[in-house]
């Protein structure tokens, strides 16, 4: 028999009881580890407890129910406790603060139940799978005032590890935007979100550019899989004849597709027109033109699965194993430049957002817009079969 079995036997022939009134609940006390035991409810329910002198007063800690925690767990967490007492916190008086302050859990539904109604369809889908992916059980068991700028900065570097760069900044500036509508609604102090000042990961500077030869075999490609992938071929036609965004093209719906020009009502800068050369609007002119609010490209699967798969099926096809369907977007803008577009003319192409080039662009009238794009798309349409 080892010492430490002795220690526990003496310690269940020796636990004390302290009954209380009759009929009520009463508490049994740990002989090894002091002030730690179980109360007895007169329902028969038991619980874990931690007695300790705070502030010259006897409290009595709840740690948690003996159905859902162990021995060995309870007394980890009284051990803890004992260490914060004596360190001169009062765990009774910040469990008594978070009953008015919101747990990470429940304040990151309550932001999602009043934010998500603002945000633009495609958005919310997004933001509803980083959500699920990566911010439901970010903290859990904390209130939100818990969470330090140390815990906002390891989270986002192990989410960097786990789910890449791009991934950990967009579902931080998600918890940056709903910390600061925490301060906002009076849950936090000012200037006390914990992700502010945490270092964006360096996005890497991708441009990949598509020579003669390289749009003529994707053209081939495309030629050869029409027949059997017509609403794929017609997407990734659009998108290269268009530069328009992946996202763009897959909501497009037939309210938005007006004579020669796309007015786009859901893009990622808002609302913008897309103006097509004639190849592009033969590609739109080869589907039967449906409901207002019916999308111009339906898939039996999510849209965006069902073209990954295809793409990564295609470029293999064409030789292009290193482009991604994001790059046919660059190469519209190489070919502006190449037909010696200005860098306001191309971001008017494009529907770019950025400040700098927004007041240079804002002046040009659609009669320009429109010659751009179709001289554009004559270049693509040497090497892209669109019928």
């Amino acid at each position: 028999m080892t010492q430490y079995d002795l220690r526990q036997i003496i310690a269940e022939e020796l636990a004390r009881v302290i009954p209380g009134e009759a009929g009520k609940r009463r508490s049994r006390f740990d002989y090894v580890l002091p002030g730690f035991g179980e109360r007895i409810h007169p329902s028969g329910r038991k619980s874990y407890v931690l007695q300790r002198t705070m502030g010259g007063k006897q409290r009595l800690i709840t740690i948690g129910d003996t159905a859902i925690l162990t021995e060995r767990i309870a007394k980890d967490v009284a051990r803890r406790l004992i260490l914060r007492i004596e360190l001169g916190e009062n765990p009774a008086d910040k469990k008594q603060r978070g009953r008015k302050t919101p747990t990470y859990a429940a304040f990151l539904q309550t932001y999602w139940e009043v934010a998500a109604p603002t945000w633009k369809a495609s958005t919310r889908e997004i933001q509803d799978i980083y959500r699920r992916t990566h911010l439901e059980h970010a903290f859990p068991g904390k209130f939100i005032d818990e969470i330090t700028h140390a815990d906002a900065v390891r989270w986002h570097a192990e989410l960097t590890r786990s789910a890449g760069p791009g991934a950990a900044n967009r579902a931080m500036e998600i918890l940056k935007a709903m910390f600061g509508k925490a301060e906002a609604w009076g849950y936090l102090p000012e200037h006390s979100n914990p992700f502010r000042g945490v270092k964006r990961n360096r996005g890497r500077k991708i441009e990949r550019f598509l020579s003669y030869d390289e749009m003529a075999r994707l053209g081939r490609a495309l030629a050869e899989n029409r027949a059997e992938n017509p609403v794929e071929v017609a997407v990734i036609s659009l998108l290269a004849l268009t530069g328009c965004r992946r996202g763009e093209i897959l909501n497009l719906t037939w309210g938005e597709v007006q004579g020669r020009k796309l007015k786009l009502n859901d893009s990622k800068t808002g609302p913008r027109i897309v103006w097509l050369g004639q190849e592009a609007r033969a590609v739109l002119d080869a589907f039967a033109r449906g409901k207002r609010d019916e999308r111009v490209f339906t898939f039996d699967v999510l849209p965006r699965s069902a073209l990954d798969w295809f793409w990564r099926r295609l470029r293999t096809e064409a030789g292009l194993d290193d482009v991604r369907l994001h790059d046919l977007r660059h190469n519209y803008a190489s070919l502006a430049a190449r037909s010696s577009e200005t860098l306001p003319m191309i971001g008017n192409l494009l529907g770019h957002r950025h400040v700098t080039t927004t007041a240079r662009y804002a002046h040009l009238d659609d009669g320009v817009l429109l010659e751009a794009a179709a001289l554009i798309g004559e270049s693509i349409s040497l090497h892209l079969p669109i019928s």
